[in-house]
């Protein structure tokens, strides 16, 4: 059977992540990884992964039909521009990019190009990726099912609604990056009342993973698991009286909106 020809239009972070998951995983027997990045060196560390690095965007054009866009939003304009004249009919473009559209794409290239949106996450780079996907009306099921099925082999995956692709961005694309501070206050504290930061850091890390797991598999809501750690007049309802004093909730929900709106600015 034949491989999949499957190219990377920039190979940083997100990018080497991906091709990285799948030359790990056992879609790596189907799948042929080509990649271009102007930095040759990103490209040259995915060498040990099977990847075959290309000199330019045209020749990843040229011998992939799913071609992923791995840049940032702020250039994808001019990464569109180059690969026009080489997009054909089946070519089928993943993009990476945050608030960028399929129909943005779609004027840069052809009239009816075939698009998948993308919004994963940095925990990819550990197999552990939340990945939220769209297509538009021109990818097949069976096209789509190829691009699903790599990152589920990264992570988890889901499919949403394509005019939900900005909305998400805040509830997992960018979402480590504010959980990441949330667990910088727990460490701080720790530090600051003699407690060793390694120790906190891993304990309250486990205190995440464990979390999360509850969220997913105990079969409790989010208002039950908040009661089931909260003792009448005990330690945590004193600190959640504090969280609530400070309206957190609200605050979360300004972040998400923040990152929704600059989604929306990107995309013009």
């Amino acid at each position: 059977m034949d491989k999949i020809n499957i190219g990377f239009i920039g190979a940083g972070n997100m990018g080497f992540a991906i091709m990285k998951g799948i030359s790990a995983s056992s879609l790596n027997d189907g799948i042929q990884l080509f990649a271009y990045d102007p930095n040759t060196e990103q490209v040259n560390r995915l060498a040990e992964y099977g990847v075959t690095a290309c000199a330019s965007e045209q020749e990843i054009m040229e011998n992939c039909k799913y071609v992923f866009l791995a840049v940032k939003p702020q250039i994808i304009e001019g990464v569109l521009e180059t690969v026009a004249p080489f997009t054909t009919a089946d070519t089928v473009f993943v993009s990476i990019a945050a608030g960028i559209t399929a129909e943005f794409i779609a004027k840069k290239t052809i009239a009816d190009a075939k698009v998948v949106l993308v919004m994963p996450n940095t925990p990819l780079l550990l197999g552990e990726g939340a990945s939220a996907l769209s297509r538009n009306d021109m990818v097949s099921e069976e096209e789509f099912d190829v691009v699903l099925n790599i990152f589920r082999v990264c992570g988890k995956a889901a499919v949403i609604p394509k005019d939900k692709m900005k909305e998400i961005i805040a509830v997992n694309g960018s979402s480590p990056a504010f959980i990441y501070l949330y667990a910088k206050g727990f460490i701080d504290y720790a530090e600051t009342v003699g407690i060793d930061s390694d120790a906190a850091k891993e304990l309250f890390a486990q205190s995440l993973i464990g979390s999360a797991k509850m969220i997913t598999d105990s079969g409790y809501s989010i208002d039950e698991l908040i009661k089931m750690v909260s003792s009448p007049g005990g330690t945590t309802l004193a600190g959640l009286d504090r969280l609530y004093e400070g309206n957190l909730t609200d605050t979360v929900k300004n972040c998400c909106e923040s990152c929704t709106n600059r989604a929306y600015e990107l995309s013009k």
